[in-house]
């Protein structure tokens, strides 16, 4: 079979193929480093010819997408997002962003039994010559949106890395539209550790042991940790994670990783979103050693728990006296979203040797004060992201 002929046939204008979305749909805009960059100044310019259009997308980093920018009244376009960047929380602080609640495991099954879609907009790799498109690096619940979708335009970019894996590519006969662009992946520079991230990652560094196999979080303690074992003697290490960061490729180019001792995907780095600089995005360009999964396999705490001696490393934003975990708001505030924290903290549960850590500074300023994470209740609004019956071990600076 011809796929350039397929490929030349659905190829149109970013002006043609958003003529599809009609006044009420609901359409996605991809996720993390994948969102439509082209298509969503096409359908800004459509404007005044729509309404009640609902936008749904994951993480956006690459900035405040046009169809906010073209309607801030929110008249025509609605932006709804499943976890904050801090673009998206800056935009929800102005009523511009509406947070969705999700359990990130489940959310293909979302897609798949309970979910609207009528446009799917995403970000591809340039078609193989087998007709595939591959996802970049965020495989994450990208099959099932398509799967629900009733048109799937895509955006191909040549500078999206191709990411080996599991449903990590849509075939040219699924496709309705194909729009082209060239745009640089956005990157996401690594948070640089304070002190105190520091000392926590000193502390959680010697629970770790030849063999383990890590799950690392956002931010600057999990960052410092990552370092650490970088610059650490240990060795055999394993990668079982939500996000690959750039901390991970330091760990595996001085020799930490192999997964030699994972008692699933043995030798093989097994995530389903990758966020980083350039250099992580290179790292994970046709790497036979990198898997990328959809996320109900990722953080399904079943999977997770065939992992011996699984290690799972995130931040909190504070913690209560009944031991209720809030990772993503401050009080009524969104600041960024549940992710994979409880299903992490879960699968280290059910792994024989596994070790959970939710971790925080003790204090924070604000206004010249000094307040405590550590609270007798969780503020009005806040979230509780770990039930305290799933609560893992919470660490600070001080143990």
């Amino acid at each position: 079979m011809d796929y350039r002929k397929i490929y030349k046939q659905k190829l149109v204008p970013p002006s043609e193929a958003v003529k599809v979305v009609k006044s009420g749909d609901w359409v996605e805009f991809g996720s993390f480093s994948g969102c439509v960059v082209v298509l969503d100044k096409a359908l800004a310019a459509r404007k005044d010819g729509l309404r009640d259009v609902k936008i749904r997308c994951a993480t956006r980093i690459a900035g405040i997408p046009e169809v906010v920018k073209a309607d801030p009244a929110g008249e025509h376009f609605l932006y709804n997002n499943w976890h904050f960047s801090a673009w998206d929380r800056r935009l929800s602080d102005q009523g511009l962003c509406s947070y969705i609640p999700m359990v990130y495991s489940e959310l293909p099954d979302y897609y798949r039994n309970y979910i609207d879609v009528d446009v799917v907009m995403i970000p591809v790799a340039p078609m193989d010559r087998y007709g595939c498109f591959n996802f970049g690096p965020q495989v994450s619940h990208t099959m099932a949106m398509c799967e629900a979708a009733k048109t799937i335009i895509l955006e191909v970019n040549p500078n999206m890395p191709r990411c080996l894996g599991l449903e990590e590519a849509i075939h040219i006969s699924r496709v309705d539209y194909i729009v082209e662009a060239d745009y640089p992946i956005p990157e996401l520079t690594p948070a640089i550790p304070g002190a105190i991230d520091k000392k926590i990652a000193s502390l959680i560094i010697d629970q770790l042991a030849d063999g383990c196999c890590l799950q690392l979080g956002i931010g600057g303690m999990p960052n410092a940790v990552g370092g650490m074992i970088a610059d650490s003697d240990l060795k055999d290490l394993g990668i079982h994670t939500e996000m690959f960061v750039d901390s991970m490729v330091d760990m595996v180019e001085k020799g930490r990783v192999t997964g030699a001792r994972k008692k699933i995907d043995r030798h093989k780095i097994v995530a389903t979103i990758a966020l980083g600089t350039q250099r992580t995005y290179d790292f994970i360009n046709g790497n036979p050693m990198c898997a990328f999964m959809p996320v109900n396999y990722t953080n399904d705490p079943y999977v997770i728990g065939q992992l011996d001696d699984f290690i799972s490393i995130n931040s909190c934003i504070d913690v209560d006296l009944f031991g209720q975990i809030n990772s993503e708001s401050s009080g009524f505030r969104q600041i960024s979203g549940t992710g994979g924290a409880i299903c992490f903290a879960r699968g280290a549960f059910r792994s024989k040797g596994g070790k959970g850590f939710v971790c925080m500074s003790s204090t924070f300023s604000h206004g010249g004060k000094v307040f405590s994470r550590i609270r007798p209740v969780l503020a009005p609004g806040s979230a509780v992201s770990i039930h305290r019956g799933t609560a893992p071990t919470v660490v600070t600076e001080y143990g």
